[in-house]
């Protein structure tokens, strides 16, 4: 998704829970992800080429990340992993077809979007989910705006281009996305409260 909205989804899920100081942090090390050292040779990021299980493996790994920081005396690791991990899980809804297979379930006349499930087991252990692959140059013509329509006429079905819900610019399936994305911080935090020990958890949201 757009800067913007991974943002507002982040400050949206965990301003009650958070510092502050911590979540700034946390939104911060998320927006870095889309920095353009973070768009090349990174598609762990944001699950970009059928990056599915690499991803998975990111989020995993950032989680762990949280963890080991907060058995030590520092903390700024564990917010920056925390954002990390939020861009990636925000951008799965984003940059797969998560969201149209749920939809397609529906026959034209899905539930609004706040009633997405945005952690179907069989939806994500699907053989047909996958991503879009980037093609270059013309997936880079498409972020120039005067040049859009041409790069789309160019461009695959299995685009970026084409499969990405990264604002509402791409029609109604974005807010899906983005109410699965809002869903999926939410539990990635939930899960977190979860696992950790209270007095770890009270330094993790720094309140």
């Amino acid at each position: 998704m757009l800067v913007p909205y991974h943002e507002e989804m982040t400050r949206e899920a965990l301003a009650p829970h958070f510092s502050a100081g911590a979540l700034d942090i946390i939104i911060a090390a998320n927006l870095k992800q889309d920095s353009l050292r973070g768009q090349i040779g990174h598609d762990e990021y944001h699950y970009d080429n059928n990056a599915i299980e690499k991803g998975d493996r990111y989020i995993i790994e950032q989680r762990g990340y949280v963890l080991a920081t907060l058995l030590s005396p520092g903390i700024l690791g564990a917010w920056i992993a925390f954002g990390r991990l939020l861009h990636t899980a925000q951008d799965f809804y984003a940059h797969t077809n998560y969201v149209t297979m749920w939809l397609d379930e529906f026959n034209g006349a899905p539930p609004p979007p706040p009633e997405i499930d945005p952690l179907r087991k069989d939806l994500i252990k699907s053989p047909g989910l996958h991503s879009g692959n980037i093609y270059l140059p013309m997936d880079a013509l498409y972020f120039v705006r005067p040049l859009r329509p041409l790069a789309l006429k160019l461009l695959p079905q299995n685009s970026h281009g084409r499969m990405n819900l990264d604002s509402p610019e791409q029609g109604p399936k974005f807010e899906y996305a983005r109410a699965a994305a809002l869903k999926r911080t939410q539990y990635e935090f939930d899960l977190l409260r979860k696992i950790l020990a209270p007095e770890m958890f009270a330094r993790f949201t720094d309140k």
